[in-house]
């Protein structure tokens, strides 16, 4: 059996030692103090040198955690600036009217959350006061993430500034009648203050990240010099469990992103109760943090702990404070001097002698209210030294309590997320705790009133004068008057109407094809910004590697094993693609940063992001929906698209849904363009939209949403008849008629429309020819190059009636007089074609590739889901047979003849 005191080997034990005598001596050395002095010394001895030897430079690893005491101790503290009592009126006005405004709207049974910022309202105020950056100076200002359940009190500081009155407060969560707050961070609902959507937890810090990424790329591409901006994330230590909340951790220290600080609000609970009951959230953040690379400055401990810490001669005090587990630290916040004296001094007979130098009034100042993120001074330091840190991106570990300041009904109590309210009572021992100069009297039928000092109050003067000295109002989303981006020439989009000839293409060729083009484009081809998650290569977009460079902030430092290949993997500073490496999640975030940069940096850029339609929306759809909140713009592009196309993956590559889910978004345009042609259509009619003229009355924060096949197949010209583009943009156009495909059918034929989308349309235009030469029946072939455009525009027609408006579909418009039923076949799941079967007048039906995909030929594929050619031959005939134009017979021998 292994000795466990036994000295273990290392790495080190693989190395010649060349002083074995010298080694010996320390390691004596160590067992001396160890045996005289106890292990607990031993242990700080170590940790002091350890924390030496990285700051000189010395080449070990680093050390993960550290105590469980403040990172800047308080005799190194830079001192608080400014004034620091009329920071505390604000911030007591703040807290008032944030627990007002969620009190108040609680009797409408809205809800909102009291407690969050009650316990972070310090390390916004002290942030606002002193560090965060507005936008009207050089550069763009600071990027907030605001943790999206304090919302409140960013209301309450916008109303203190004169940016909101008591009619919006009293609307808070109340937006029907279009004069309401929102109840957390959504630029979509408020565009003038809010910048980033945060409260889906875990999408802010991993957009955090990916933004003070994106700033490096704007500045080190020459776009925009924007260096001066900095990014702060306001996280909770509860939200840090969402995997998105650390994924990005690696890169933002490995870019050394010192422009980014994440702020976690440590007031130990989540939702339901602790973050971590039986262990320490800190010291595993910091853990996680410091092995990543990032630098840690815990802010832990109030000013009332340094009496406390000097007492501790023997480190009793630190080693105790790093065993009790969380949930007791929040059970010491609730109970009394007597409780704290027996449970956490009791335990150490060092911690029961300096107790009896403690009065019970100081333990409790201690254990119930001195916590580091509750004092601007303590916040201030931290501050200071993460925004003076060079080289790394900084987390900021800030201890709270949270329903600091509510009373003890609301303090580290379990259930304080759900608590809506304080009672007259509660508000006025707030009031009196805050010193604020309410009336009992203004308290009208038991409704708890604002509190506002006057506009040209002390309190007011200081707050903007403090603002004004930082670049203006914050948080603030401006939007400053863009000149529309001129239209590339016609000719790259021109340049597919004539079709491939004999050359088979896929459409993700195609669109690949067409971004090397515009991206050449004098004007605007600086402004795209090509996101690819590590598979470049299977979209044939190798090719831009040396001509646009892949962007890495320290261009290339060695040689590529590729260098003598004409399409080399050529690095750059100023690269441009963003080749993320195999991360959905974090090319959605970089999509996200560049489709908002007309807004965060007032640069119009136009990211598209290439992926796998099967890892797009299924993997990240949430961030799509940020993006939509965010009102980004750009080009979602999702290759090697539908269920049968993608040969041998199986089901878990097949896409047969993406469209479904895209449908869900408000925001997002979804085409599935079957030709090159209708590819090109579709982006330079988005280029326009989104960065054009628009026309009147059209949103331009809008996405698209495109799906491109990976299946070389013959191009056709676009077809010379009228009104093809508009169809492509509208999602529906006549592709040919059975007498103008040449298929030879009776003249008295009984005739069929064939709806077809993406790669389905070939297999219709089979279909097509297999009808008219062994059944005798016309079929018309139609391109339905969005579903989701045409149910959106029928959605408008409908709502359209409602106020009195006549308007007809435009799906029903474009099939008016079509000779018999309707045939729609796609890629996809029956539901996608289906989204618009009840503005068809006609008799309808469907083929879609229900259920999970499989490995096999497309062939083979095509067949098991029913949806190749011969398959939608037999589905015509039934429903033609349902009419009575052919014999129903037929239905049968088509059947067996096709050996279905």
């Amino acid at each position: 059996m292994t000795d466990p005191n036994a000295i273990q080997p290392s790495a080190l034990d693989q190395l010649p030692d060349r002083d074995p005598e010298e080694t010996a001596e320390w390691q004596a050395s160590l067992d001396a103090v160890a045996r005289e002095a106890g292990p607990h010394r031993a242990a700080y001895l170590m940790r002091r040198t350890l924390e030496r030897a990285e700051a000189g430079g010395v080449a070990l690893p680093k050390l993960l955690e550290t105590d469980y005491v403040n990172t800047i101790p308080t005799s190194a503290e830079p001192g608080l600036p400014g004034d620091p009592e009329m920071e505390a009126r604000i911030t007591a006005w703040n807290r008032w009217n944030a627990a007002a405004m969620v009190t108040r709207g609680a009797k409408h049974g809205v809800g909102g959350h009291i407690a969050t910022f009650a316990s972070a309202a310090w390390l916004y105020e002290t942030g606002f006061n002193h560090f965060f950056r507005g936008k009207e100076q050089d550069g763009s200002g600071d990027q907030l993430y605001i943790q999206g359940h304090a919302s409140p009190g960013i209301y309450a500081r916008a109303f203190l500034d004169g940016r909101l009155n008591e009619a919006h407060l009293d609307n808070f969560r109340q937006e029907a009648g279009g004069n309401g707050l929102p109840s957390y961070p959504h630029p979509r609902r408020l565009p003038w203050l809010w910048e980033f959507p945060t409260v889906s937890m875990g999408l802010g810090p991993l957009s955090a990240i990916y933004q003070a990424r994106f700033n490096r790329y704007l500045t080190n591409r020459g776009i925009k010099d924007v260096s001066a901006s900095h990014v702060w994330a306001f996280l909770g230590d509860g939200e840090m469990d969402e995997p998105e909340s650390t994924a990005a951790l690696a890169l933002a220290a490995r870019e050394e992103l010192d422009n980014l600080t994440f702020v976690i609000n440590c007031n130990l609970q989540r939702l339901d109760g602790p973050v971590r009951a039986n262990f320490k959230i800190v010291q595993e953040l910091e853990a996680q943090f410091r092995g990543a690379g990032w630098n840690v400055v815990k802010s832990l401990w109030g000013s009332a702990w340094d009496e406390l810490f000097a007492l501790d001669t023997t480190g009793a005090l630190v080693r105790r404070l790093r065993q009790v587990p969380d949930a007791q630290v929040q059970t010491y916040q609730t109970r009394d001097a007597a409780y704290i004296r027996q449970d956490f001094f009791g335990a150490d007979p060092a911690l029961v002698e300096m107790a009896k130098l403690l009065s019970d009034d100081k333990i409790l100042e201690c254990f119930h209210l001195s916590r580091g993120g509750h004092e601007a001074g303590k916040v201030y330091a931290a501050y200071k030294a993460a925004v003076e840190h060079k080289g790394a991106p900084t987390v900021i570990l800030a201890q709270t309590v949270k329903g600091h300041t509510l009373g003890s009904g609301f303090a580290s109590k379990n259930a304080n997320h759900q608590m809506k309210k304080l009672s007259v009572d509660e508000f006025k021992a707030m009031r009196d705790l805050l010193g604020l100069p309410i009336k009992d009297s203004d308290f009208t039928d038991g409704v708890v009133p604002y509190g506002h000092p006057g506009a040209d109050s002390p309190e007011v003067r200081y707050l903007q004068e403090r603002r004004a000295a930082l670049g203006g109002p914050a948080p603030a989303r401006r939007v400053h008057p863009l000149a529309p981006l001129p239209a590339p020439a016609d000719k790259a989009f021109a340049a597919f109407d004539k079709g491939s000839g004999s050359q088979n293409v896929a459409t993700t060729m195609a669109f690949v094809r067409l971004v090397k083009d515009l991206v050449r484009d004098k004007e605007t081809g600086k402004r795209w910004v090509p996101i690819v998650p590590d598979e470049a290569r299977t979209f044939g977009m190798e090719s831009l590697f040396p001509s646009l460079g892949i962007y890495s902030p320290k261009g290339q430092t060695y040689e590529p094993v590729d260098r003598d290949q004409l399409m080399y993997y050529k690095e750059a500073k100023n690269g441009q693609i963003l080749n993320e490496g195999i991360t959905e999640a974090g090319s959605m975030a970089d999509f996200i940063a560049a489709s908002s940069a007309y807004a965060t940096h007032g640069e119009a850029m136009i990211p598209f992001y290439i992926f796998y339609s099967m890892f797009g929306w299924q993997r990240t759809a949430d961030q799509m929906w940020q993006l939509g909140d965010q009102l980004g713009r750009g080009f979602l592009v999702g290759a090697t698209a539908g269920r049968t196309t993608l040969t041998g993956e199986g089901l878990q590559h097949a896409d047969g849904h993406s469209p479904v889910i895209a449908a869900t978004n408000p925001a997002a345009l979804s085409y599935d363009p079957a030709f090159a042609y209708e590819v090109a259509v579709v982006v330079r009619e988005g280029l326009r939209r989104m960065y054009g003229e628009a026309k009147p009355g059209e949103d331009q924060n809008v996405f698209y949403y495109l799906t491109v096949y990976n299946e070389p197949l013959p191009q056709p010209a676009k077809p010379a008849a009228p009104g093809v583009d508009e169809g492509i943009v509208k999602g529906l156009y006549r592709f040919n008629t059975a007498e103008s495909a040449g298929v030879t059918a009776p003249a008295d034929a009984p005739r069929i429309q064939l709806l077809g989308s993406g790669t389905a349309i070939h297999w219709a235009l089979e279909a097509q020819k297999l009808l008219a030469e062994e059944w005798g029946v016309a079929a018309d072939v139609w391109s339905a190059t969005s579903w989701g455009e045409l149910r959106r525009d029928a959605l408008d027609a409908d709502a359209a009636l409602l106020r009195g408006e006549e308007r007809v579909p435009y799906v029903r418009q474009a099939l008016q007089g079509a000779e018999g039923p309707v045939l729609a076949v796609s890629d996809y799941m029956r539901q996608v074609p289906d989204q618009i079967a009840q503005w068809v007048e006609q008799d309808w039906s469907s083929l879609g590739a229900d259920g999970f995909g499989l490995s096999d030929t497309r062939e083979a594929a095509r067949r098991h889901f029913g949806v190749d050619a011969q398959s939608i031959v037999v589905a015509a005939l039934a429903q033609l047979a349902k009419h009575g134009e052919v014999k129903a017979t037929a239905v049968k021998e088509a059947r067996e003849k096709y050996g279905l």
